[in-house]
């Protein structure tokens, strides 16, 4: 068997804590709103939430009198956003699938002829756990994630994407030296669901699959000429499409041709191979996955031209071996829940350092109206599931700064604000808590700034 049990385990471990994480937080408001107009509440409630939810809100925020009582709406929302923040400065191990057969993830896309991959997933929640859980590919060698709608990526913002690992090879000869023969790979991930493909696929493409991988392929084609013609035929960068079941985490890679062509109707399904390949050795069942790679893409086994691709299908669809054996060990192979359940929305900049499947809807964008779209796929996904519940809808605004430049932490609050007053005005319903934070781009402590409150 290729399944790694070891690191399925870890991430078990994890999603575990993750969720009792946020199924702590209604129970402990639940327990406290009775005993909101007792003296001394304040004081009470401040402590509990610290030594329950291990969150430090002032006494202030639980002030109640009787004609003005908690609102308890917000607070669940605080905290949701407070237990989300809690956990990425928990600083889990994402490491875990550093290595592969005793060698690091660096030197094995290295060998395969890339130095640094950008992934773009659908903004959906389900593929929130996308990197870590799906393709279990580790972040030292994933320059950029961000993700949009539709996994609809700005080509212009992906060039520059590439231009930055490009100035890096050549100024610090990193993450290698510009001279060695290796390509910048762009990936991108789109979503479909087989236990209910006309109501549970991508919302942003009316979830018709075909649609959603058709869409994505045109951008990765799109970018891969942007930057030929750009900087010349010499300057190549790889490109790889992958589909995610949402139902069971199985991955179908569209594997390209002996030419780099890709197809919509093209595809490997991980699912498949990780039955084909269930009774037999190790060894076997990495030739036997070899093999269907390459035939897939319509070249001999030993091609050497598309080798460097090939490989890297083949150590996807592996990696994702373990997400598809987990999901049937603990969910019988389907979760119980085909579609939403996000905890949050994220907006800014990418937060990868927690990562689960519904955890959070994430929508990258500078402004709202360059994101107004993705945005607003988010509100109708979270209002779905926290409106009949007469809860408000937690948003987190996460701007990230170097802290090397002069004046980015002010640039970054200046944005982060902007950002939170443009998403209050697009939504006055009053049913959003807007909270907004600023992180060094070392991945130190996040720092807090001003939060909207949106009232009806």
């Amino acid at each position: 068997m290729l399944a790694d049990n070891a690191v399925s385990a870890a991430l078990r471990r994890r999603a575990e804590e993750i969720d009792a994480a946020f199924a702590a937080i209604e129970p402990v408001l639940r327990a406290l709103a009775p005993l909101q107009f007792e003296p001394g509440f304040p004081e009470l409630a401040a402590r509990r939430v610290s030594s329950e939810l291990r969150l430090e809100m002032p006494e202030s925020a639980f002030a109640a009198r009787w004609n003005a009582p908690l609102d308890l709406s917000t607070l669940h929302a605080r905290c949701v956003v407070g237990t989300f923040c809690r956990l990425i400065e928990r600083a889990f191990d994402r490491g875990l699938a550093e290595l592969s057969e005793g060698e690091s993830a660096e030197a094995l896309i290295r060998r395969w002829g890339f130095h640094a991959l950008d992934i773009t997933p659908c903004a959906d929640g389900r593929l929130s756990g996308v990197i870590d859980n799906i393709l279990r590919i580790p972040p030292t060698v994933v320059a950029y994630r961000q993700s949009y709608a539709g996994a609809n990526f700005d080509v212009s913002d992906s060039v520059r994407h590439w231009e930055s690992v490009e100035l890096g090879r050549c100024r610090a000869a990193h993450p290698n030296p510009a001279d060695e023969p290796t390509r910048f790979m762009k990936i991108g991930v789109y979503h479909f669901s087989s236990a209910d493909p006309a109501h549970e696929g991508c919302a942003a493409h009316g979830s018709d699959e075909k649609r959603a991988a058709g869409s994505l392929l045109k951008r990765l084609e799109q970018f891969e000429a942007a930057v030929r013609k750009l900087h010349g035929a010499g300057a190549g960068v790889a490109t790889l499409l992958i589909g995610v079941d949402t139902d069971t985490d199985a991955i179908h890679v569209h594997v390209p041709d002996g030419a780099g062509r890709m197809e919509v109707g093209r595809a490997l399904c991980s699912r498949v191979l990780y039955d084909e390949t269930a009774g037999m050795a190790r060894e076997e069942a990495k030739e036997a996955i070899r093999t269907a790679v390459a035939a897939m893409a319509g070249v001999a086994a030993d091609d050497p031209t598309t080798e460097g691709m090939r490989w890297f299908c083949g150590y996807v669809l592996k990696n994702n071996f373990g997400q598809v054996e987990a999901v049937r060990r603990h969910h019988g192979g389907r979760y119980p829940e085909a579609g939403h359940g996000e905890k949050l929305i994220v907006v800014g900049d990418a937060v990868d350092d927690v990562q689960l499947r519904n955890l959070a809807y994430q929508a990258q964008m500078r402004t709202v109206e360059e994101g107004d779209a993705d945005l607003d796929v988010g509100v109708k996904v979270l209002r779905h599931h926290l409106a009949p519940r007469g809860l408000k809808l937690p948003v987190l605004v996460h701007c990230r700064y170097d802290e090397r430049v002069p004046g980015s932490a002010a640039a970054a609050a200046v944005q982060a604000r902007r950002l939170q007053s443009a998403i209050a005005r697009r939504y006055p319903e009053g049913d959003l808590y807007i909270a907004a934070v600023l992180r060094a781009g070392d991945g130190s402590a996040l720092t807090p700034i001003e939060t909207l409150e949106c009232d009806a």
